[in-house]
């Protein structure tokens, strides 16, 4: 089966226990900034003896985990939220870390009622549907499904399905409003998706490490019946295509990263002709120095602007000796990682 957004074993664990009658409650980091273990949007879902997610680990989780668990027992169902500061000489507010950054936490717990948002948000999940979650102190936890889907008649509809504003980074995807009137907003489903053009051996090796890394992932390739991509079971989608036509298959965008790694040098430079120039948070190509220099050559012939080949990243992976296609995976992975993190910690 193909790889779960990070938090569906969150809402999995809530959904089951409020359909069990057992307590459970939500934690969720609404605000991180600079060294904070936990980042925004990360959850727990919290029950007297288990836990599934996390907030960041360390003593900081440890304490949310008590915390949340004491609430449960005694009843208590008000909502609360805590900024977290990992200073050791921070006046109030310390986390028991020395990371430096700091951490808004909530402590949610969720009431019989909240089982249709949150069978809701499962559901999404699982089919990834796409959709919204929302939190405040007035209107409660909701989900809403995408601007294009119809609302069930049980789902809750009291704030707007549109979608967030495009603007790159974190905040294209999470909305937190700070305050006593706070309210966060979230999307749900993956952030970033991850298309690999050629579904070789290699291929098969990254979707297996992408798989861990909260990508939705799609593997093209011009060859059919080829059994690398029959047996990679780690792709959300996995379709034979000519690749004239791959630019239709790869749209652009802000959290689109595109590894180019077909089964030779003419079908690279086919799919690099069609996807260079549009805009992607990372575009690179799998080879040896002098086969990228060539295919660098070969596109500015064809009249790309050396802006235009300057984002192309190639050869791609970090600098680790690999050579088996295990190896070359794990550089590649490495490399993807890198790249998200300079977009999110800015």
């Amino acid at each position: 089966m193909p790889p779960s957004p990070r938090d569906l074993p969150v809402w999995t664990r809530a959904a089951a226990s409020l359909r069990a009658g057992t307590p459970v409650a939500l934690l969720l980091v609404l605000r991180s900034v600079g060294s904070s273990p936990g980042r925004q949007g990360f959850k727990m879902a919290v029950t007297a003896d288990t836990v599934a997610g996390s907030i960041g680990g360390g003593i900081m989780e440890h304490k949310w985990v008590e915390l949340a668990r004491q609430r449960l027992r005694d009843t208590d169902a008000a909502p609360l939220l805590r900024p977290q500061v990992h200073r050791r000489e921070a006046p109030a507010d310390r986390s028991g870390m020395m990371c430096s950054g700091e951490q808004d936490v909530l402590l949610w717990p969720l009431r019989p009622a909240d089982l249709p948002a949150v069978a809701a948000i499962e559901a999404s999940l699982l089919n990834l549907s796409g959709g919204f979650l929302a939190l405040s102190p007035t209107t409660g936890l909701q989900f809403a499904p995408p601007a294009d889907t119809a609302v069930a008649p049980e789902a809750p509809t009291a704030f707007a399905a549109a979608e967030p504003s495009p603007a790159a980074g974190q905040s294209a995807f999470y909305d937190y409003q700070p305050g006593p009137a706070w309210r966060y907003r979230e999307r749900l489903g993956f952030r970033d998706q991850l298309t690999i053009v050629g579904g070789g051996h290699v291929s098969l090796a990254l979707s297996n490490l992408a798989a861990a890394l909260d990508f939705e992932l799609t593997v093209l390739d011009d060859r059919p019946d080829l059994p690398t991509l029959e047996n990679n079971r780690a792709a959300h989608q996995r379709r034979v295509i000519d690749y004239e036509t791959v630019a239709a298959a790869v749209p652009a965008g802000p959290h689109r990263y595109v590894v180019v790694m077909t089964v030779g040098y003419r079908t690279d430079a086919v799919v690099l002709r069609h996807l260079l120039g549009r805009s992607y948070r990372y575009l690179g190509v799998m080879g040896s120095v002098a086969k990228v220099a060539e295919l660098r050559r070969g596109l500015r012939a064809e009249g790309f602007s050396e802006e235009e080949i300057a984002r192309l990243r190639g050869p791609i992976g970090l600098s680790i000796q690999s050579q088996t296609p295990e190896e070359i995976a794990i550089s590649i992975a490495a490399e993807l990682i890198q790249v998200r993190r300079e977009a999110t910690l800015k």
